[in-house]
């Protein structure tokens, strides 16, 4: 008769465990659906929600929002963790109140954060389900840290926690309105214009000075930095890069621009200056002319040296 009441009084612990868990996991269904489907945490919610005997799975968010704590990343990313929070709740109920969302905020949960060790922010954990259909097979009980290299935005973090969702989670990045907004202003800026466009794209001497400059730019190295992703100067503001297989982007403006003096100067020479009617203007174009080709290769010379150590010659630097 004694052996009933034994048994009884042995399970005991087991059912209060299960009705606390029981208990817990309708707090949090209560907590997700009064604040759009993201529950606010502190040191004791945060021990509900990671309940040793889970059914249910969670994303944590452990953020620093306080302006005090000058957390930037923070700030940029808590919109996209609360966006993805609120698509999670237009998911069926059956599948909702299985996986949760949740933000700790430091100043709100700094046990919390003392006890996971975080010494930065923000931080997602992806809590596994510890116990029913859902736990897996593998028997984890670490969280999983979220993978930030995608950088901050909604998009990404929706399709990583689908793997650890019961159903994907259905995120639909807003309409950009200003986007469409800033085309149409365009498009009618440039429909607007389009009359006084017209002349421009129609003359010679617009493209021909439109196929100079490209060419002036390719043929200093252009496409060579683009390809290369080469910065714009180097160390302590140094904008020669020393060797062949080498070039900053401010080489490029230098040599082009040198190439199109270069280029003018040839051009004076032979277009404009042999048609002068005054001998002396036209002596004084020769003159000054063949001086601006002097200096401008005693530059790229001069260039050519820097660039390349150990080049003999020169002209005048």
């Amino acid at each position: 008769m004694l052996l009933l009441p034994l048994l009884a009084l042995l399970s005991l612990p087991f059912c209060l465990a299960a009705i606390s868990a029981e208990s817990a996991h309708e707090k949090l269904v209560k907590l997700a659906a009064s604040n759009n489907g993201l529950i606010k945490l502190d040191d004791s919610l945060y021990g509900l929600l990671t309940h040793p005997k889970r059914t249910w799975s969670a994303s944590v968010h452990l953020t620093a929002m306080d302006p005090r704590r000058r957390c930037t990343p923070c700030k940029e990313f808590d919109p996209s963790f609360s966006a993805v929070a609120k698509a999670w709740t237009h998911v069926p109920q059956a599948q909702r109140d299985t996986h949760f969302f949740a933000t700790a905020d430091f100043d709100n949960a700094m046990g919390t954060f003392q006890k996971l060790g975080l010494q930065s922010a923000p931080v997602v954990h992806i809590h596994l389900a510890a116990e029913g259909d859902r736990r897996p097979a593998s028997g984890r009980s670490a969280p999983i840290v979220y993978d930030f290299s995608n950088g901050f935005d909604a998009g990404p973090l929706a399709e990583q926690l689908s793997a650890y969702t019961p159903v994907a989670i259905p995120y639909k990045a807003p309409i950009d309105f200003a986007k469409y907004g800033t085309a149409a202003g365009v498009a009618l800026i440039i429909l607007s214009g389009i009359r006084f466009f017209l002349p421009i794209l129609r003359s010679r001497w617009a493209w021909a000075a439109g196929t100079v400059l490209t060419s002036l730019v390719m043929t200093a190295g252009f496409m060579f930095v683009r390809i290369r992703g080469m910065p714009a100067s180097g160390a302590n503001g140094q904008w020669i890069a020393p060797g062949y297989q080498n070039q900053y982007g401010q080489e490029v403006q230098v040599v082009s621009f040198v190439y199109g003096l270069l280029s003018a100067a040839f051009l004076m020479l032979t277009l404009v200056t042999p048609y002068q009617t005054h001998s002396s203007r036209q002596r004084l174009q020769v003159y000054l002319w063949s001086g601006v080709i002097f200096v401008m290769f005693s530059v790229l010379i001069s260039l050519f040296r820097v660039k390349n150590r150990g080049y003999p010659f020169k002209l005048l630097l």
